[in-house]
């Protein structure tokens, strides 16, 4: 018995819902409302004990002063391996690289004579960053943060990790090092809903941000939910996600191998493969077979790829694929294909979208340079992944002459008039008649 379902398309009709016929896991941010409501109104009304007795509750352990010290988060950089500071320090230099190019300059409109419009960018003053420590320390996510909220000139950056029992209460020493090779010294040892709640209101030694980033599990989620417009978010990114085009011409030992990499983070993770090849569908499920046996997280992994959803998606050719790949919107799409360029260019909606054999989403999750804070749950036909853009907003200042108002004055009154609001007319005629 293969460890993960078929789903046949290839005799659909133009009335299949394609982003239906692919479920996705359950993941009902409805349903955990009133208990996330219950802990961010704890975290208000009681502030700095909420977090020590939701840490003690939630994490196993009862932290008093949930600030990192700055000189723990220098030692951890002391005591990290060099060959994961390596890592980090290529990651990092590559996604400052990318970060850097998105950077958008002001643009100044001159619409005539003392009439100038300028479309400015300005970054947030202040962000809190999010970073999971559960089923894995995600000490990429730091980088995926940081980097780009640097970029844009953020200046007052802070950032929360569940504490760890291992390490007494404190941040996994990973992430503490990142944090210090990305010069980041406020951490705090908070996690779950209760963190996005600090950031928002602004609880203990935390003061309020402006805005909150960072992926995490379905009470974080929420939490962002109930707290968004007191606080801004980047998303309501849920369980992870990969989707693979693929035809006859891949390997399957890469796409089984690419399958298990994203089961590998969650039992809710998706794994879905869209193929025209039974062929590729057959060695596949072999491949998975011989290659989830061998791994490390061999429950997590059968769970997710066992679930509703994660499956093996036959059609009857690429272009229905695409149709299929595109109404999916997944996190990542991964494209194995005779001239997987030429198919990734007509993508509409993906997070992120890795071209060819050699470009595995293992490869964005650490050191492509692009970033892996992106939209799950089919928001990728609306939503874009985190980057500079999203530490910055956009303000326009509006600088006109007595000579550039007069030219469009009457144009103003007459449109005022229309919409019975003689006040605003009234306020451009006060200046023009002297």
């Amino acid at each position: 018995m293969s460890l993960i379902r078929r789903i046949d398309l290839r005799d659909a009709d133009a009335s299949v819902d394609y982003r239906a016929a692919v479920p996705r896991a359950d993941f009902d941010i409805e349903a955990a409302v009133p208990a996330v409501h219950a802990i961010c109104e704890e975290v208000r009304t009681r502030g700095l004990d909420a977090l020590v007795d939701f840490g003690e509750k939630f994490d196993g352990v009862r932290v008093e002063d949930v600030r990192v010290a700055p000189e723990a988060i220098q030692a951890a950089l002391e005591q990290l391996d060099p060959d994961i500071r390596a890592g980090l320090e290529e990651s990092i230099r590559r996604l400052r690289a990318t970060c850097a190019n998105e950077l958008e300059q002001d643009a100044v409109t001159d619409l005539g004579p003392g009439a100038r419009v300028t479309h400015r960018k300005v970054p947030v003053g202040r962000v809190g960053l999010y970073v999971p420590g559960g089923l894995a320390p995600l000490v990429s996510s730091v980088l995926m943060n940081t980097v780009p909220a640097q970029t844009a000139g953020v200046e007052s950056i802070a950032l929360a990790s569940p504490p760890q029992k291992e390490f007494g209460g404190s941040v996994h020493p990973t992430i503490l090092a990142a944090c210090a090779l990305l010069g980041v010294d406020e951490v705090y040892a908070v996690g779950g809903a209760q963190a996005i709640a600090m950031f928002a209101y602004g609880v203990g030694p935390c003061q309020k941000v402006d805005l909150v980033t960072g992926p995490g599990n379905i009470w974080v989620v929420t939490a962002k939910r109930i707290l968004k417009g007191l606080v801004g978010i980047d998303s309501e990114a849920g369980p992870t996600e990969i989707a693979i085009l693929a035809d006859d011409t891949a390997d399957a030992a890469y796409v089984a191998a690419d399958l298990i990499s994203q089961a590998e983070h969650d039992p809710l993770a998706a794994s879905v493969l869209v193929t025209t090849s039974e062929r590729l569908a057959a060695d596949v499920e072999v491949e998975l077979d011989k290659q989830v046996a061998a791994t490390k997280h061999v429950e997590r992994i059968t769970t997710s790829l066992a679930g509703q959803q994660s499956g093996i998606v036959l059609v009857r050719d690429l272009e229905q694929g695409l149709a299929v790949v595109d109404a999916y919107a997944a996190e990542h799409l991964e494209i194995h294909t005779e001239v997987a360029a030429a198919w990734a260019a007509r993508v509409r909606n993906a997070g992120a979208i890795f071209v060819g054999p050699h470009a595995p989403v293992s490869l964005g999750d650490y050191c492509a340079g692009s970033n892996h804070v992106l939209p799950t749950a089919g928001c990728a036909c609306h939503s874009s992944g985190l980057s500079v853009r999203a530490f910055t907003k956009s303000v326009h200042v509006v600088e006109y002459s007595q000579e550039g108002l007069a030219e469009v004055a009457d144009h103003v009154v007459t449109l005022a008039e229309a919409e019975d609001l003689p006040g605003h007319g009234a306020a451009i005629t006060v200046r023009v008649s002297r």
